[in-house]
């Protein structure tokens, strides 16, 4: 059934959102002058991902959507300003080569006083052609500059690979991926390797997870979207499985902090979903998430996309949202994600957003 509400939504919004044609991206929620925001903060995006730098500022990347054509970077001094930023474009896609075609989930992360951006992209339309690249950027404001092009990341195999993030722990700088290998049944797995450099991975590589649990196997067999939050002596990394369309849902993987992360038994996985859709709230398939903290550092942040209806025939669309909500903490020390939140919900604005504003 369509949802008429998010229907009659996305044709105002069409209708007072010129501004998409400049490179601008839409956003329902309202001025967060107002003490409080709604869900979603952009529309059109997908695979959000937030970075919150020492300079105070956050840096937001996502999938532009339907196009997959460039990867965009936005700069705000708060979480729900990122709506009212106009993107920078850091990188478009190429005429030609592996670099030609959907140009997916990139991520924006601080290595060693230089910026790097981890995303994959595909030599040909085909879906299941991507392979991993890394730019970098040696100017203290990403969006200035000059970003160079570091190459692809190589892997144990030449095969379908995508969404990277990258880690610090202990000394060592740790790359996570999804990737299909030939030899395993599905899509694709999950990765983790130790890293030389900021785009070449050393050593070994070692499956952390595969889709073996029957929630990650609904239209696609993934696991995919990792992202890492490290808390109360433990190492958290969510991922996202099935099919991107509103079947999408979160798992997670957890180890201590003092283990081995090179060693699968150090990691526990979730038998169950930590988030998942929720139908009496009319949000659907969140997932590909990344997590920040308030301006002032008190709050702890989800981010990931969604849909407003349950019958979206395919995620290659542009009918995913970028939303956001606080999440708590369990009495055992792990995180609790809650259910998606209705876009009719006013939520509180992060603390200390309302002091930055004043600035």
């Amino acid at each position: 059934m369509v949802n008429k509400k998010g229907f009659s939504l996305r044709i105002g919004l069409s209708l007072i959102c010129f501004a998409l044609l400049s490179g601008w991206t839409c956003s329902r929620s309202v001025p967060s002058t107002q003490g409080y925001y709604q869900n979603p903060i952009l529309l059109h995006r997908a695979d959000p991902q937030i970075y919150k730098h020492r300079d105070g500022y956050y840096y937001f990347m996502s999938s532009v959507l339907p196009d997959f054509d460039r990867l965009e970077l936005r700069k705000s001094k708060t979480l729900t300003g990122i709506k009212d930023t106009k993107p920078v474009d850091v990188f478009l896609k190429q005429p030609s080569g592996p670099l030609s075609h959907n140009l997916w989930a990139p991520e924006i992360h601080y290595i060693h006083n230089k910026w790097y951006i981890y995303f994959s992209a595909a030599g040909t339309p085909e879906v299941f052609d991507h392979r991993m690249f890394v730019l970098e950027n040696n100017s203290p404001d990403p969006t200035q500059g000059t970003w160079v092009y570091k190459g692809q990341i190589v892997t144990n195999w030449d095969s379908f690979a995508l969404d990277a993030t990258v880690f610090s722990h202990r000394g060592s700088l740790y790359l996570v991926w999804a990737q299909h290998d030939p030899a395993i049944a599905g899509n694709t797995n999950l990765y983790i390797a130790k890293m030389r450099n900021p785009w070449t991975i050393e050593g070994k590589q070692v499956m952390l997870s595969k889709p073996d649990l029957v929630w990650e196997q609904q239209g696609f067999w993934v696991n995919e979207g990792p992202a890492v939050l490290k808390r109360n002596g433990q190492i958290f990394l969510t991922y996202s499985a099935s099919s991107c369309d509103p079947r999408y849902l979160m798992g997670m993987l957890r180890a201590s902090d003092t283990s081995d992360l090179l060693r699968a038994d150090s990691w526990t996985k979730s038998p169950v979903p930590v988030f998942q859709s929720n139908p009496a709230a009319h949000v659907y398939g969140p997932g590909h998430n990344s997590f920040t903290v308030s301006p002032d550092g008190t709050e702890d942040y989800l981010m990931y996309h969604a849909y407003s209806s349950n019958t979206v025939p395919t995620c290659f669309g542009d009918e995913r949202s970028v939303r956001m909500q606080r999440f708590y903490w369990r009495p055992d020390g792990t995180p609790d994600f809650g259910q998606p939140v209705s876009e009719d919900v006013k939520l509180p604005l992060p603390s200390g957003e309302a002091a930055q504003q004043k600035r």
